[in-house]
């Protein structure tokens, strides 16, 4: 249960209230089986100060007297979805059956960034996965220092303010939370050790999702991004890693593994290359979307273990169970589920490449010795959108340090991406800033830390900092000292970690 002090958040006037479940944390909320592999319905009534509001994650709720509210989620759900928010919000319609939820000084932003948009991306995921049923769908702008992107509570998902872009360009990751109602929320991974199950078919889903509402290049191009985010976790880590295997082994040592500590990419980006396999085994996308569809309602407010899922997937594909796809060496079911490394397929996208090549080029004029400004000037980046501004920027990360100066002329040259408020390129400028060295801009990657703390941003920054020059480290210890107080107590166990600060048990 978070606590957070007026200044921690975005209003700075009131305190605020909020519980996080996953992985199993509610267990600290109240008194309950804290494992997925249990579902129930819940009510609750919630009493609160003058001029306060609480919001929960039920499908439906009332206002009784004396602010008193009452909550009744009428499907089985795991314990880890149920969330309370307690604080100064007001909420906003966007759609026929949603509206946003954000303290008074951010629900105009809100409402202009997500009217509309909403209602599409649910009638698409209803046209692809079956009836949505959770009755509402409804968006929680959290304070700033909130440690995930979104989190995909039912009838209420809590997302980060940073998706607030002003220009609508990372609503990709609303998308992600809507395909959540089917995959995860419906259907759930029983133990977390397998919780690619919850997040490889989400990913795979928010894609299916993508490629109907924005073609099939764009999300090739955002699928890219996200097999570069594995590329950079499997570096770090080790292929070889335990927990770079679909099936993660929780062992409980003296007292048990936390599974947040198991979190990383594996479980989402490899997940979706497993998926995408079974797809390409199956070769027909329209019989594939029949078989999420199938597998859904099959398994619907149930619990289920991977060995559920292939088993169901082989029997929908009685041709395919024939011809033995769940062994053919090198792909084999078992090595996807049980051997680390790197995904053994990859989903074709070149698609993408169309968006990517003109990116890859510009990195390149970049990394050069000497500058070709004639050709650099040719490339118009003004119409790019965020995920080709991002992949652009993950190229050029790669190639830093750059030669002297570069770095300075592209700041310059490019106001849109140095001074940009997108917090999906403020995160890779201040990465490119602190592996150059950046000096004069490092006002920059403290700002931008003091601004939001999301676990995503937070911690690779720190990394690189602290992986950086004595300046980069100073400006670790500096930062980290003046916002601890705003993070996440695991945010902040994390950086301590990265620092070698002492962590109190």
């Amino acid at each position: 249960v978070c606590w957070l002090a007026p200044e921690q958040t975005a209003g700075k006037q009131k305190p605020y209230m909020y519980t996080q479940g996953q992985a199993v944390l509610n267990r600290s909320f109240f008194p309950c089986f804290d494992t997925p592999s249990v579902k129930f319905t819940y009510s609750a009534t919630v009493k609160v100060p003058e001029g306060f509001t609480a919001v929960m994650s039920a499908t439906s709720w009332e206002k009784q007297k004396d602010n008193t509210f009452v909550f009744k989620m009428s499907q089985p759900i795991p314990s880890y979805l149920i969330a309370l928010v307690v604080g100064d919000i007001v909420s906003a319609e966007v759609g026929p059956r949603s509206r946003v939820w954000a303290e008074p000084c951010l629900i105009e932003a809100a409402k202009k960034e997500y009217d509309g948009v909403i209602e599409e991306f649910l009638a698409v995921g209803e046209k692809l996965f079956g009836p949505y049923v959770w009755g509402r769908y409804d968006i929680l702008f959290m304070p700033p220092s909130f440690p995930f992107g979104g989190m995909e509570n039912p009838c209420l998902t809590f997302v980060t303010p940073c998706l607030l872009a002003g220009d609508r360009s990372l609503v990709d990751v609303i998308i992600h939370e809507i395909s959540h109602s089917w995959f995860g929320n419906l259907v759930t991974n029983a133990t977390w050790g397998e919780f690619w199950l919850n997040e490889g078919f989400t990913m795979y889903a928010q894609r299916r999702i993508s490629t109907e509402v924005y073609g099939l290049a764009y999300t090739c191009l955002e699928a890219a991004t996200g097999r570069a985010l594995l590329r950079q976790h499997m570096d770090n880590t080790g292929e070889d890693h335990p927990l770079n295997k679909l099936r993660v082994v929780i062992e409980p040592g003296l007292w048990g593994v936390n599974p947040d500590d198991t979190y990383n990419e594996t479980p989402y980006e490899k997940g979706y290359c497993f998926v995408s396999y079974l797809a390409h085994l199956v070769g027909d996308q329209s019989k594939f979307d029949a078989f999420l569809q199938a597998y859904v309602n099959r398994f619907k407010f149930q619990s289920i273990t991977a060995d559920d899922t292939l088993g169901f997937f082989l029997e929908y594909f009685p041709e395919l169970k024939e011809k033995g796809v769940d062994s053919i060496p090198g792909f084999e079911f078992d090595r996807w589920l049980n051997t680390p490394g790197w995904p053994p397929y990859l989903p074709d996208l070149s698609p993408g490449e169309q968006l990517m090549r003109p990116a890859e080029e510009l990195a390149e004029l970049w990394a050069a010795d000497s500058l070709d400004m004639e050709a650099i000037e040719a490339v118009d980046i003004t119409a790019w959108r965020t995920y080709q501004l991002v992949y652009f920027l993950d190229q050029v990360l790669q190639k830093s340090p750059l030669p002297e100066g570069n770095v300075e002329r592209l700041s310059k040259m490019y106001p849109k991406i140095s001074k940009a408020q997108n917090a999906e390129l403020r995160l890779r400028w201040c990465q490119i800033i602190l592996k150059n060295n950046l000096e004069a801009e490092f006002s920059k990657v403290k700002d931008f830390l003091h601004s939001q703390g999301k676990q995503k941003y937070t911690l690779p920054l720190y990394r690189a900092m602290w992986g950086g020059s004595e300046a980069t480290r100073a400006l670790a210890m500096e930062t980290f000292s003046a916002t601890a107080p705003q993070l996440h107590i695991n945010v902040q166990n994390y950086v301590k970690k990265i620092l070698g600060l002492e962590v109190a048990e």
